[in-house]
């Protein structure tokens, strides 16, 4: 194949999907007041904002994967790890996983400033890649969409996990760099810089916002 040399800094509306990935609640208005403060420095509810109305107004079709799991625990399989989710290793025994949300809680629910309109996507998932026995992908071929924009919480879990299948599933993607956050130590960095340049185009809000076929031209 051979790449217009431009192709980089262009998206098609027509072939982009934004997916939205655990755009939570309870991780964009977390009540630990420190994890609160790093969102709020960061802006990044108002960059997912601007993210989102940016991809409306091009005509970018819109889905929302979103955690769903059991309240009585019984889709969650306890497995043996180093560290809890935070990078603290067990300071006795392992203990089993549990998912910070469950379905029906208030924190599950999409936070209210991204609140999603009639014909975008909500999907509920049970692990984390939005891929993984949803329906994401028959979503986006039935669309003819070749290419996605990632975003959400957290950079090191579902973003990092989905970014991973749709490059197993040659899915385009361009990571948004800014309207993403993990909130363990320099994961999101690393990620963003060592990672992900390597199955994805990264790039800002600001810069996706350029990148539209037509905007490109100018």
């Amino acid at each position: 194949m051979e790449w217009d040399r431009n192709a980089l800094h262009r998206l098609d509306p027509a072939r982009t999907a934004l997916v939205l990935f655990d755009v939570l609640t309870a991780y964009l208005h977390p009540a630990d007041p420190v994890k609160a403060a790093v969102l709020a420095e960061r802006q990044l509810l108002a960059r997912l904002q601007a993210l989102l109305e940016d991809c409306r107004r091009q005509g970018v079709w819109v889905c929302y994967t979103c955690a769903a799991h059991s309240p009585d625990g019984g889709d969650v399989v306890a497995r043996l790890t180093d560290t809890d989710m935070d990078l603290r290793p067990w300071s006795d025994a392992p203990r089993p996983f549990r998912p910070e949300v469950h379905r029906g809680e208030p924190g599950a629910a999409i936070a209210e400033e991204l609140t999603p309109r009639p014909g975008e996507l909500v999907l509920p998932k049970y692990r984390w890649s939005a891929f993984y026995q949803t329906a994401l992908e028959l979503q986006l071929r039935a669309r003819g969409l070749d290419t996605i924009i990632l975003a959400g919480m957290s950079t090191d879990v579902g973003i990092a996990s989905t970014a991973f299948s749709a490059r197993d599933r040659d899915f385009g993607m361009v990571v948004a760099r800014d309207a993403c956050w993990s909130h363990r130590g320099p994961n999101h960095d690393f990620l963003m810089d060592r990672v992900f340049p390597r199955m994805a185009r990264v790039r800002t809000v600001a810069e996706i916002r350029t990148m539209w076929k037509e905007e490109a031209r100018r």
